[in-house]
């Protein structure tokens, strides 16, 4: 059995990854060593890329601070990845959105699962009749 195949069997299984792609906000939570021991820290932004596969696969996950954007880099099978929660499931249109680092503001924010139409809104507005000119009198 060589290296790779040891790697494969002792990361983390498919199934403690969820289901994410570009557009979603997610939460990762980190490992982080300092002073002799380790505590976890959340990571919540934009997913803005999401490559590779097998346990190589990384995601790469936006958010702003203080008016600066961060990025972070993270390797999905990696044990300073404690576990990863979808906090809301976002629509777009393409698999990396690098232009996002140009938006300020809520139009970088990517869209949410519209609804459709309601009854409300898909009935039309009822109309007004014009209000009628004053009667002038005849000579």
């Amino acid at each position: 059995m060589n290296a790779m195949d040891r790697v494969t069997q002792t990361s983390k299984k498919a199934s403690a990854i969820p289901d994410f792609g570009p557009g979603d906000e997610v939460r990762v939570w980190c490992r982080i060593r300092e002073k002799g021991r380790v505590r976890q820290v959340p990571f919540e932004g934009l997913v803005i890329r999401r490559r590779g596969g097998g346990i190589s696969e990384t995601c790469t996950v936006r958010r702003m601070t203080h008016g600066e954007g961060v990025e972070r880099v993270f390797p999905l099978h990696a044990p300073v990845v404690e576990r990863i929660e979808v906090l809301r499931q976002g629509k777009v249109r393409r698999a990396r959105l690098y232009y996002l680092r140009t938006k300020v503001g809520k139009t970088k924010i990517a869209s949410s699962e519209a609804p459709g139409p309601t009854a409300q809104s898909a009935a039309p507005a009822p109309a007004t009749p014009p209000p009628s000119p004053a009667p002038t009198p005849a000579s």
